[in-house]
C-alpha cells in the first residue's frame, strides 16, 4: 500500500508545485494547501493572504445563486399487473410500501375495488394514490345515486382517464392499470399514461417492477415470437402465471416484495388470494 509519504512525493512531482489552490463557494476565493509538511492554517492567515476579496463573497444573493430543490412527489415503489381472459380478469399488485432504500410498510394494498366488476390498481406516490382513489370514490357514488346502477367498466375508465386528464398540469404521481368486466361479459384491462391517456390491451402492468413483467407477459400473454399455437388461458392458469411473474420481479426489483394480492373479477364477482414473497 502506498504510504501518505510517498504519495505526497508523487503529487508534488506531478504538478511541480508545493501549494494547490482550493476553490471555495464564496466569489471565486481559494484557500492554498500546502504539500511541503508546513500547517497552513485558515485562523493564522488573513483574507489577503487567502486569496478572498470580501466584496467578491455574494453568499449565493445575487451572482451566483444556490441551488435549492423540492419535490412535491415521492416514489413509494409497487408493482401492478392485469391480465383480460374470455370471461374473466386478473389483476394483482405487491403489498410494499418503500421510501428510498427503507421499507415503510409490508402490508399496503395497491388493489382498490371500485364497483363489484371493477378494480383499480396503482403504484406510485402513495398519497397521491389516496387522493386519486377519493376522489374516484365520490365520483361513482355520484353516479350511483344519480342513476341507481353502478358504472360500467368502460364507463369507469373514461372516468379515470378524465380525472387524470383534469389533473395535467400538476399530474397525480400515480400509475394506474384497470380491470373488470364489460357489459358482454368479456375481462378488460386498460393501461394508462400520467395524464389520462389510456387504451384496451391484453395485459398491462406498471409500477417498479413494469420493465421485467411486459416482457414475460408480451411471450406468454400475448403469444409473441412463439411458434405453438395460441391457446385461451384458464383463470387459474393465468393466476399462476401471474405469482411466478412476481417472484421474477422480486429477484430484481428491491421494491416489489412481501406479498402479492391478486383479485379474479368474474360476473360473479371478485375472488381474493394472497401470494407471499420474499421479505428482504
Amino acid at each position: 500500500m502506498t504510504s501518505l509519504l510517498s504519495a505526497t512525493a508523487q503529487v508534488q512531482a506531478r504538478n511541480g508545485q508545493t501549494q494547490l489552490p482550493i476553490h471555495t463557494s464564496e466569489g471565486g476565493g481559494t484557500i492554498p494547501v500546502r504539500f511541503d509538511g508546513k500547517n497552513l492554517s485558515i485562523m493564522n492567515h488573513t483574507e489577503q493572504d487567502l486569496d478572498i476579496n470580501p466584496a467578491n463573497i455574494d453568499h449565493g444573493i445575487t451572482q451566483a445563486p444556490y441551488e435549492r430543490g423540492f419535490s412535491p412527489y415521492e416514489f413509494n415503489g409497487g408493482t401492478t399487473l392485469a391480465i383480460s381472459g374470455p370471461d374473466y380478469a386478473v389483476v394483482a399488485a405487491d403489498t410494499r410500501l418503500s421510501s428510498g432504500y427503507e421499507i415503510l410498510s409490508r402490508n399496503v394494498s395497491k388493489l382498490h375495488p371500485l364497483t363489484t366488476k371493477c378494480v383499480l390498481g396503482s403504484a406510485g406516490c402513495k398519497t397521491d394514490v389516496d387522493q386519486l382513489r377519493s376522489v374516484l370514490d365520490i365520483k361513482m357514488k355520484i353516479y350511483s345515486h344519480n342513476h341507481r346502477k353502478p358504472m360500467a367498466t368502460p364507463s369507469v375508465a373514461q372516468m379515470l382517464g378524465n380525472t387524470l386528464y383534469m389533473k395535467r398540469f400538476f399530474p397525480y404521481y400515480s400509475f394506474n392499470v384497470l380491470a373488470g368486466i364489460d357489459s358482454e361479459g368479456k375481462g378488460a384491462v386498460y393501461s394508462y399514461d400520467a395524464i389520462g391517456s389510456f387504451e384496451r390491451t391484453p395485459f398491462s402492468a406498471s409500477g417498479s417492477g413494469q420493465s421485467f413483467l411486459i416482457p414475460l407477459m408480451d411471450n406468454v400473454i400475448s403469444h409473441k415470437n412463439r411458434l405453438d399455437e395460441k391457446r385461451e388461458l384458464p383463470k387459474e392458469e393465468v393466476v399462476e402465471i401471474v405469482k411466478d411473474a412476481f417472484l421474477t420481479a422480486g429477484e430484481r426489483d428491491i421494491y416489489t416484495g412481501d406479498s402479492v394480492e391478486i383479485m379474479v373479477i368474474t360476473k360473479d364477482g371478485i375472488q381474493t388470494e394472497t401470494f407471499n414473497l420474499k421479505a428482504d
